[in-house]
């Protein structure tokens, strides 16, 4: 399918806004149903909070690593985690990036998980986009002009530098991406938005999205829910509702069970063996009506 939809706008509305006055550039979002997660770029410590979607108020904390470069990309590792995507680039010098999965809860936890570098085949790119279908990674990079989709090895190598493969382009100027159902990837720029098949990596569609400070976080939630997140202070993150022809894409409209067929009575040709028999007996009750007729008739 390669037929392009724009359409110019699409509606929203305020879910909540983020309380915490830590979080300042929200880059990132995961949503895990009653729970969200977000993650501060540059600048921060390498920290995920934990969001009641509720209220907006941080229920959770969890700190993963020593330090962080530029952590710009989350994506749903499972029921209660996360991978957090330390890819952020912007000089394009950095020799490898890093990726940890991240267990995440209600509370404040140190948690000590490992930590995955991830090198480009053609040299280093800034890079706000992680995805991870069935559970394995794909970093989407950043431009102006679009950027690529990059696949990680599986399993990572904790000991290893892991060597992405380039496998698609995209064409949105990427801020971040999540998975939109099993079969499309939703990629979202400043301000504006691409749904790419998956695999295949084919544009089947795009539209505008509602303008935000600094928009930097989309996630998909059950229900095909999308939420996008902005940098900011106490910065609100608003639900979209996807448009029609993009909602076609994840379910397609349900063919028509077929009309069952009138029945047609097979005509007797005298060969079964009831034939025969059948029409006799219907010429007797005919001789028979007949006859009682005339005698009633002779009274």
């Amino acid at each position: 399918m390669n037929a392009l939809l724009v359409v110019l706008a699409v509606a929203s509305r305020v879910l909540f806004s983020f309380t915490d006055p830590a979080i300042t550039e929200s880059s990132g979002l995961v949503d895990l149903g009653s729970l969200m997660v977000t993650t501060n770029d540059s600048g921060d410590d390498a920290v995920l909070y934990v969001i009641d979607p509720r209220t907006g108020r941080t229920v959770g904390k969890t700190f993963y690593a020593r330090s962080a470069v530029d952590v710009e990309a989350l994506a749903p590792a499972g029921k209660d985690a996360v991978w957090a995507g330390d890819i952020g680039d912007n000089t394009e010098t950095r020799p490898f990036i890093e990726v940890h999965r991240v267990p995440i809860g209600r509370g404040v936890r140190h948690v000590d998980v490992p930590s995955y570098r991830l090198v480009y085949p053609d040299g280093p790119h800034d890079a706000e986009s992680l995805i991870a279908p069935g559970g394995r990674l794909y970093v989407i990079t950043k431009g102006v002009l679009g950027g690529k989709i990059y696949v990680a090895p599986r399993p990572l190598d904790p000991n290893n530098v892991n060597r992405l493969k380039a496998v698609g382009v995209v064409t949105e100027w990427a801020t971040d991406a999540a998975m939109l159902g099993s079969k499309h990837i939703l990629v979202r720029g400043y301000g504006s938005a691409e749904v790419l098949t998956y695999p295949g990596y084919q544009k089947v569609a795009g539209f505008d999205l509602p303008g935000q400070q600094q928009g930097e976080g989309i996630s998909v939630g059950p229900g095909h829910r999308v939420r996008l997140s902005s940098e900011g202070v106490h910065s609100p993150v608003l639900q979209i509702a996807l448009p029609a022809r993009v909602t076609d894409l994840l379910e397609p409209p349900k063919a028509l069970p077929p009309r069952p067929e009138t029945p047609v009575l097979a005509k007797d040709d005298g060969t079964s063996p009831a034939g025969p028999w059948a029409y006799g007996a219907g010429a007797l009750v005919l001789a028979g009506v007949a006859l009682w007729w005339t005698r009633r008739r002779a009274r």
